[in-house]
């Protein structure tokens, strides 16, 4: 039995402890009699400190935490009594251990010693390098025991288990919301303080999430590794795929809490909502008219620039977007590729089939904020707001006359032609 003092500046510690060798910490020899023969042989350092921890146990009287070993409580204690005792000669920064000291000073010389047998990357600590290799090996070692899903990393397994047990210990400091990984923490932080840090070297284009850049990247590469299995139409973006997937399975998951429409994105729904709430968050910097979608400002903004850089190859008709030049393709192909689910009816645009479909289904999701009436299209509500605002575009040229409805300008205008096309024959 040996005693060693161990002093803090408060109060000196005594330990009894039992000092042994440090090759009889490596090495045990344990004997089993076979009959008049004894054969010896050797257990690994790890499977001898499980079988004596109970024995064998050294206690931090600062934290009380447990060592099987005396050499690691040493070592732990120099933590609370500030003992750094190898010093770097570059930077002069201090370690409790000469390993540490060893893998701080790869920092300077830029020594890999370990390299992976698979790709050839080299790395600083043989820890670094076992990871590494599962992305080869495919290895998960962390499996959770809550719901089975595994994991290569370490600290991802701990973040995921945050999940069952509720924990976000990671809160912001602008609002108050917080997270279970602190990556999201920092991710979220960006939308108060504007930053982008990546940044596209071919449109110079800037991001604040990484996964969004790289998804851009492939815009430029014109890389689609996402398939779908239905239709085999390939995607730059996984959640461009799942949108997509929707018109093949029929899911809408996204709700108006207004008036209970139904999308398959999430973009449309909130492109939707603004037609109860009136929001119009784009401007015009021309004459400022405002508008609800940004697609729609842009369309806008060509009245100004008179540019329409897209044209029909057929009847050179030029358009200010591609998807005007594509719905007007059809005019000549006469192709109609959407089809009424209920009647067969084909349609060569969506928003008509959409229209149409509320003739089965009775929708009528445009409301007058005046009387309350609705109506299954918007243009409808817009010429029923007039009779409100008392507004008559459509003049006649003969007489001069305004009407609020252009159908109305028309069946009057057939005064002045001499038209009754109201007549009808009355047989014996």
């Amino acid at each position: 039995m040996a005693s060693v003092k161990l002093e803090d500046c408060s109060q000196t510690l005594e330990l009894n402890v039992n000092i042994k060798d440090e090759e009889e910490e490596e090495k045990i020899g344990k004997s089993v009699s076979h009959g008049d023969r004894v054969e010896t042989f050797s257990t690994s350092r790890e499977t001898q400190q499980e079988d004596h921890r109970a024995k064998r146990s050294h206690h931090c009287p600062h934290c009380e935490e447990n060592f099987p070993i005396l050499s690691k409580l040493k070592v732990h204690l120099k933590i609370h009594t500030g003992d750094n005792l190898y010093s770097c000669t570059d930077c002069r920064k201090r370690f409790t251990t000469s390993r540490a000291l060893t893998l701080h000073q790869r920092v300077h010389t830029g020594e890999k010693p370990y390299s992976c047998s698979y790709c050839g990357k080299c790395f600083t600590t043989s820890s670094e390098l076992t990871v590494h290799q599962r992305t080869h090996t495919g290895e998960k070692p962390y499996i959770c025991s809550d719901c089975g899903k595994s994991f290569s990393h370490l600290c991802n397994f701990k973040a995921h288990q945050r999940i069952h047990a509720g924990e976000k210990p990671f809160s912001c400091s602008d609002c108050g919301k917080s997270f279970s990984q602190q990556n999201h923490l920092k991710s979220h932080q960006r939308i108060h303080t504007g930053e982008k840090p990546y940044f596209c070297s071919d449109c110079r284009k800037s991001f604040s999430h990484l996964c969004n850049y790289k998804a851009h990247q492939r815009i430029h590469a014109g890389e689609k590794p996402f398939s779908c299995s239905d239709c085999g139409k390939s995607f730059s973006q996984q959640n461009h795929l799942k949108a997509h997937q929707r018109i093949h399975t029929g899911e809408k998951p996204y709700y108006c809490s207004d008036c209970g429409k139904s999308f398959s994105r999430l973009d449309t729904l909130k492109s939707h909502e603004r037609i109860h709430t009136g929001k119009k968050r784009y401007y015009c910097s021309d004459c400022r008219k405002s508008f609800s979608h940004q697609g729609s400002l842009k369309k806008h903004q060509c009245i100004h620039t008179g540019e329409k850089p897209y044209s029909c190859c057929d009847c050179g008709k030029c358009f200010t977007t591609s998807f005007d030049l594509k719905v007007h393709l059809r005019t000549h192909t006469g192709e109609k590729p959407y089809i009424c689910s209920d009647c067969g009816k084909r349609f060569s645009q969506q928003n008509h089939l959409k229209t149409h479909q509320r003739i089965h289904t009775g929708e009528k999701p445009y409301y007058c904020s005046v009387c309350g009436k609705s109506f299954s299209q918007q243009s409808n509500l817009k010429t029923h707001q007039r009779m409100h605002k008392g507004e008559k575009p459509y003049y006649c040229s003969d007489c001069g006359k305004s009407f609020s409805q252009q159908s109305n300008l028309k069946t009057h205008q057939r005064i002045h032609k001499g038209e009754k096309p109201h007549q009808f024959s009355q047989t014996s």
